[in-house]
């Protein structure tokens, strides 16, 4: 399952894999995901409320594990959700491999 190393406040849900902004503001987020099998494509998205806001792709048919990163700055609302959904592929979750991250840079 996932784990944290830091979650001040709680506003990432471990169970839902979803942060829940506290206050509005700007905020930074990033990911890194492994994918498992050779043979296969990734792609993640990040989702900010249910809809898309950047991708990443690991695609190379030759190697097991690749991986695929982004980050973007987002302006949120007050209980906005952000989290990853994975598109297609399998990702290597276990061994901290995949990782996601993100905080407050400035509240408005």
């Amino acid at each position: 399952g996932d784990w944290a190393l830091v979650n001040i406040g709680n506003h990432f849900d471990l169970k839902a894999s979803v942060f829940q902004a506290p206050r509005r503001g700007i905020y930074s987020f990033g990911f890194h995901v492994v994918k498992v099998y050779n043979r296969q494509t990734i792609q993640v998205n990040l989702m900010q409320n249910d809809y898309p806001v950047i991708s990443a792709f690991a695609g190379d048919q030759d190697v097991t594990r690749e991986a695929a990163s982004n980050g973007v700055l987002l302006q949120l609302e007050r209980e906005d959700r952000v989290y990853l959904k994975l598109e297609r592929g399998t990702l290597m979750g276990g061994w901290k491999y995949s990782t996601f991250s993100g905080f407050l840079v400035f509240p408005l």
